[in-house]
């Protein structure tokens, strides 16, 4: 199916339109894709622009990237509930396109988004180089080939923010965590593996 519909697009005499759950598909047959939630156009663009800087969540849930919705602050993003998440710009020139960055350090609305690969599960709070260390309460354990993907929930009194973030990590580390469901963990993130942009 798949390699008739790219023939059918890539031979320019056709236009078609394509609905799917599916971000391999997008990432093979589309040229721009449309982001729909609950009815409504959420981010439009080049595939890879959209998968690859995801303003939404449920577009970065697509795409198998964690986001955190908030305001941009000098090199970090501050969300509703006043957590500072420390990132690169991944504005391109910097976050007005000139290099300089925002007039009195941003405030305007962004998300900082991050691969499940990128975080480290502990079973105690850490300590030393992560800069962003997020208390979180295990909500789901999801085998996923040769890793294993640990969903989050908040804990008691938590940002809503912090539900459905991902960690990818090893079977022999779920072991070494003793994890399981509704097990109190700790998701860190360096800084340099977080990209912050604008939202929407």
């Amino acid at each position: 199916m798949r390699s008739l519909l790219r023939r059918v697009i890539r031979d320019g005499k056709q236009t078609a339109v394509l609905v799917t759950h599916s971000a391999l598909d997008a990432l093979v047959l589309a040229d721009r894709v449309v982001v729909l939630t609950h009815g409504r156009v959420v981010e439009q663009g080049s595939t890879r622009e959209v998968l690859g800087r995801p303003r939404s969540p449920f577009t970065a849930r697509i795409a198998g990237l964690d986001l955190i919705p908030g305001v941009r602050t000098v090199g970090a993003l501050r969300t509703d509930d006043g957590t500072v998440i420390a990132g690169r710009d991944g504005q391109p020139g910097g976050v007005d396109g000139s290099g300089r960055g925002a007039p009195g350090g941003g405030g305007e609305p962004a998300v900082a988004v991050f691969p499940p690969s990128a975080v480290a599960v502990f079973a105690e709070e850490p300590h030393g180089s992560p800069r962003n260390v997020l208390p979180v309460r295990l909500a789901s354990i999801e085998p996923r080939g040769d890793v294993v993907r640990l969903r989050a929930a908040p804990r008691e009194g938590g940002p809503g923010w912090l539900d459905g973030l991902a960690a990818d990590v090893t079977p022999a580390a779920v072991a070494d965590l003793g994890a399981e469901p509704g097990s109190l963990l700790w998701f860190a993130v360096k800084a340099t593996e977080v990209e912050i942009h604008r939202a929407g």
